[in-house]
């Protein structure tokens, strides 16, 4: 147990509701948790920011970041500003700046929901991915040419680099030794992309060799997105390229009941620099100011904050009220089949805490 400092940035839409709720759980819990010291630093970055200054956060706010000891981050994106800007200068800018190059997602039915996939049980779903956060699709490397012209050019390289492969890939590696079923699925798509993804496989094929306790196999990512829904109960850990899993994970989180409840952590391994948690949802703008976005999510990541930060009975013990509420099913948001409010979650987890 220790003291924690933790900045909050609630970003755009319902992230500003999704967060103002886990600091509130995380209060709460601290106050029942004798040792444990939770304090929040609230930066109003984001789109608001950006109309008002011309950039989703102030020159010198990453300086400011490696101050705390985690990042607790709601959601990037709004209307008014292009999405390409609203990431770029504000959760990217994070991620890249920080080396948070692991991108965790677990995914579980959680007790009392249900999967879209028929006679899909919560023993079959419970899987944890591996994103590789840094480079690969999302590097930033490419541009415009010929702009606005019948020649006009737009090009987005792929970078996968043999260090950037090693680490993360040993990184799931590691993950995967700590599950019981010490199981990995290894995601591609070198058939088709014959140069970077290559590459990826090699240093798969050097990396796995130190893991001779870890059984493997391979999979090209369409075949893969096929094997989530066909064989679920198949799967344990998963780790792919920054694009390829980020759409695996976004349809890993739908067949586990819903966006709503899916949490990540965005890891600097080496700790030299804060890592940051978050809800996946987004900023769903379309619910945005009417009380009923789904908190869960962001009690989950704040789970997921906890167990990094050396605290995992406080984290298990959030896990546990989350899990109380579902499973009795009183109090759930619309999106998970209720009609209850941001609110009312909130409260209804908090006294599962007791």
């Amino acid at each position: 147990m220790g003291k924690h400092r933790i900045a909050a940035i609630p970003g755009d839409g319902i992230g500003k509701e999704v967060i103002a709720a886990g600091e509130e759980v995380l209060t709460a819990l601290a106050k029942r948790t004798a040792g444990l010291d939770l304090s929040f630093t609230s930066f109003p970055w984001g789109s608001d920011h950006y109309m008002a200054h011309g950039r989703m956060m102030p020159e010198g706010a990453t300086d400011e970041l490696k101050t705390f000891d985690a990042i607790y981050f709601g959601s990037a994106g709004d209307p008014r500003v292009p999405d390409h800007i609203s990431l770029w200068q504000l959760r990217l800018a994070i991620c890249q700046g920080f080396d948070q190059y692991a991108n965790i997602r677990p995914t579980r039915v959680l007790p009392g929901l249900k999967s879209p996939l028929a006679n899909v049980t919560a023993k079959d779903i419970d899987w944890l991915i591996v994103r590789e956060n840094s480079e690969g699709e999302y590097s930033g490397a490419g541009g415009r040419v010929h702009q606005k012209l019948p020649l006009d050019v737009g090009l987005d390289v792929s970078i996968i680099t043999r260090e950037g492969a090693r680490r993360i890939l040993k990184f799931a590696l590691d993950e995967a030794r700590k599950r019981p079923r010490k199981t990995l699925t290894f995601v591609t798509k070198s058939n088709a992309q014959r140069h970077a993804m290559v590459l990826w496989d090699e240093v798969f094929d050097e990396v796995k060799a130190a893991y001779p306790d870890i059984k493997t196999d391979r999979m090209l990512v369409d075949a893969m997105a096929a094997r989530f829904v066909t064989d679920p109960a198949s799967i344990d850990t998963v780790v792919a390229t920054n694009l390829h899993a980020d759409i695996l994970s976004d349809l890993a989180a739908a067949l586990a009941g819903g966006l709503g409840i899916a949490p990540t952590g965005n890891v600097n391994p080496e700790r030299v620099f804060p890592s940051m948690f978050e809800p996946i949802h987004g900023s769903a703008f379309d619910i945005m100011g009417r009380g009923i976005a789904n908190p869960l999510g962001s009690f989950w990541s704040a789970v997921l904050m906890l167990d990094h930060l050396g605290e995992p009975d406080a984290g298990a013990r959030l896990m546990r009220a989350i899990e109380t509420v579902t499973r009795e099913g009183r109090v759930l948001t619309r999106d998970l089949g209720g009609q209850s409010t941001t609110a009312e979650v909130t409260r209804t987890v908090i006294a599962a805490l007791d």
